[in-house]
């Protein structure tokens, strides 16, 4: 089944999408990890993707689209994926939908102030990228306990040190919610035309969500390959 988690920053993307990777046994691609994974392997994307990235400059879709291309092509792929981080806007969609079929989109749905706030207790490791959270979150009836490592500031998966990301520091959340608004929310409408978009009201822990979400995705029809 290929799947994409869609939804505002901080929203439980990664998270979310982290944690039910090994039990659907399809993998979870980000964008973030295909930049890192490129660079760091030397291919002629990763290098090209570098050279704006140093010079502070967004990558051009057609540079992601082409690693995102060769990996879902991977072998680790026949069965589907879970996406996250793209597509952001109507360009990548459409790259996308040249790319492959979906055959479902999660849109994750939160309320604006407790995004701002759970987004600036994220910390993620360092050498893995696995998402915690420090706030202990009450909003009316929901409570969110936080995500936290057995050991402060180290990563349980792999002892990394975990840090607070630069984006996700409170003065430049609201920046990057508006530039959500502008950019990405136009896909609700483009995959709802499509009939593949499912909206979740995250309001529970993952330990709570994780069973709704798999109930969610067992209505759905693949399209196969």
């Amino acid at each position: 089944m290929n799947i994409v988690f869609m939804g505002p920053p901080g929203s439980g993307k990664g998270t979310y999408a982290s944690r039910l990777s090994p039990t659907m046994g399809i993998p979870h691609i980000s964008t973030g990890d295909l930049f890192r994974d490129n660079i760091k392997n030397g291919t002629k994307l990763g290098a090209t993707a570098k050279a704006y990235m140093d010079k502070g400059q967004l990558v051009p879709d057609e540079i992601t689209a082409g690693m995102l291309r060769k990996r879902i092509a991977s072998a680790d792929c026949n069965s589907g994926f879970i996406l996250d981080g793209y597509p952001r806007n109507i360009p990548q969609a459409q790259l996308l939908d040249g790319m492959t079929h979906v055959d479902t989109v999660l849109n994750f749905v939160w309320p604006r102030a407790l995004l701002i706030k759970k987004l600036a207790a994220r910390r993620v490791c360092k050498k893995c990228g696995w998402i915690y959270n420090i706030a202990d979150i009450h909003y009316g009836d929901l409570h969110l306990p936080p995500l936290l490592p057995r050991k402060e500031g180290v990563c349980d998966r792999c002892g990394g040190a975990l840090y607070q990301r630069d984006d996700d520091k409170e003065s430049v959340v609201e920046d990057r919610l508006v530039v959500y608004d502008e950019q990405t929310k136009p896909l609700v409408d483009y995959y709802q035309r499509k009939g593949v978009l499912k909206s979740v009201e995250l309001l529970g822990s993952p330990e709570i969500m994780i069973p709704k979400i798999l109930e969610i995705l067992e209505t759905v029809k693949p399209k196969g390959k």
